[in-house]
C-alpha cells in the first residue's frame, strides 16, 4: 500500500473535487481519494505495483483531462503564465457574449417575467447553458454516461437515458416550486430581500472567481451542500435497478454546483411555487443540449484542449452577471440610483 499526493490543475469548484474523486476512485488497485480543492492537491493511497509517481500522474491525467483537469508531481511552472495567456481569447469571447445579452435584453428576450429582481426565465436560460459547459456539469455528465454504459450492456440503451433526463427536469421543477413556495411562508421584508440578492451575488460572484482560477483563497469561501451527500449521489450508478437512472437525475438537484445553488437562491426570493418551479426548469432545460449529446457520448466544448480559455470566459460573463444582478438589487433597494439603462 503507497501513498502519493499530486498538484492538479483545473478544479474550481466542489463538484470538481467530487468529479476528481469519483474518477480516480473507480480505478483498479485505488483504495482512497482524497482531494483539495484550496491546494490543488489530491492524495490517492492504493497498491500500484511499484510504479513510480511520474508514471501515475501520466495515468490519473489521461482519466481526467477530458474533465480539463492535469495531473503531476509538482506544480508546473508554467501553469500560471498559461493562466494569464488564456485570456487574450478569453476576454473578447466573454465581451462578445456580454454584448449578446444586452442585446437581448434590449429587446426582451432574456427578461422574460420576472418579479422584481434582475434574474429571468432567459437569464436561468443562459446560465444553464453556461453551466452545462463546465466541469460544474461534468460529475451530472459522468453519471449520465455511466448508466448509459451500464444499461447498454444489457441492450437496454434509450429508455435510462429518457428516464435520467424526465428525472432531472421534473425534480427542477418541483423542488424548485417548493423552495420557491418555501419563500412565501418565511415572507422576506424589503431588508431580507436585499440581503438574499446579495448573497446570490456573492455565490455567483465566487463562482466566477474560482472558475478563472487566479485566485486560490475565493476557493475556501465558495458554498457547498455536505461533502458526503455528492459521494452519495454517485453511489446511485452502481445500483442494477429499472428506476436508477430516474432515481440519479431527480439527485443531480442536489449535486455541490454553484450554478444550481446560484439558482436555487434566487427561487427562494421569488415567493411563488409556479416561478420558483419555471426558473429552475428554465436552467435546467438551459443544461439539457450538451447532456442530451453527452448520452451520445458526444463531447462537451468544456472538455477540449482549450478548457482553460473556456473557464476563463465563462469566469468573466458569471462575474458580469454577479455584478448586473448586485447593480439591480441596489437600484431596487434604492440604494444607489441607476448607472445604466439595459
Amino acid at each position: 500500500m503507497n501513498t502519493h499526493t499530486f498538484h492538479i490543475e483545473g478544479m474550481h469548484c466542489p463538484a470538481c473535487v467530487a468529479l476528481t474523486e469519483g474518477e480516480l476512485g473507480d480505478l483498479p488497485g485505488v483504495t482512497r481519494v482524497k482531494a483539495s480543492l484550496r491546494r490543488h492537491r489530491v492524495e490517492v493511497a492504493g497498491e500500484f505495483g511499484g510504479r513510480p509517481a511520474e508514471q501515475l500522474a501520466g495515468e490519473f491525467t489521461a482519466i481526467l483531462q477530458k474533465h480539463g483537469f492535469a495531473v503531476s508531481v509538482g506544480q508546473p511552472a508554467t501553469a500560471q503564465a498559461a493562466g494569464w495567456a488564456d485570456f487574450r481569447l478569453a476576454v473578447p469571447l466573454a465581451a462578445g457574449f456580454i454584448a449578446l445579452f444586452v442585446a437581448l435584453q434590449k429587446f426582451g428576450v432574456v427578461s422574460w417575467v420576472t418579479t422584481g429582481a434582475s434574474v429571468g426565465y432567459g437569464t436561468a436560460l443562459l446560465l444553464g447553458i453556461i453551466a452545462s459547459l463546465s466541469s460544474c456539469m461534468a460529475i451530472v455528465g459522468g453519471l449520465l454516461l455511466s448508466i448509459s454504459a451500464n444499461f447498454a450492456k444489457g441492450g437496454d440503451a434509450l429508455r435510462p437515458l429518457l428516464l435520467f433526463h424526465l428525472g432531472r427536469l421534473a425534480s427542477f421543477f418541483l423542488l424548485g416550486g417548493v423552495i420557491g413556495a418555501l419563500g412565501s411562508v418565511f415572507q422576506f421584508g424589503p431588508g431580507g430581500m436585499l440581503a438574499l440578492e446579495l448573497l446570490i451575488s456573492a455565490v455567483m460572484l465566487l463562482l466566477g472567481l474560482n472558475l478563472l482560477d487566479l485566485f486560490p483563497w475565493a476557493k475556501t469561501w465558495q458554498p457547498a451542500l455536505p461533502a458526503g451527500l455528492g459521494g452519495r449521489v454517485q453511489g446511485l450508478k452502481t445500483l442494477n435497478h429499472t428506476a436508477t437512472p430516474l432515481l440519479v437525475g431527480i439527485a443531480t438537484f442536489f449535486m455541490p454546483c454553484g450554478f444550481t445553488q446560484s439558482m436555487q437562491l434566487y427561487a427562494i426570493t421569488t415567493g411563488s411555487f409556479l416561478t420558483g418551479a419555471l426558473v429552475m426548469l428554465a436552467f435546467a432545460l438551459g443544461t439539457l443540449p450538451v447532456l442530451a449529446l453527452l448520452s451520445f457520448s458526444a463531447p462537451g466544448l468544456g472538455h477540449q484542449a482549450r478548457a482553460g480559455v473556456f473557464f476563463k470566459t465563462a469566469g468573466l460573463v458569471v462575474i458580469f452577471f454577479s455584478l448586473f444582478n448586485l447593480h439591480n438589487a441596489c437600484v431596487a433597494a434604492g440604494i444607489i440610483p441607476p448607472l445604466f439603462n439595459l
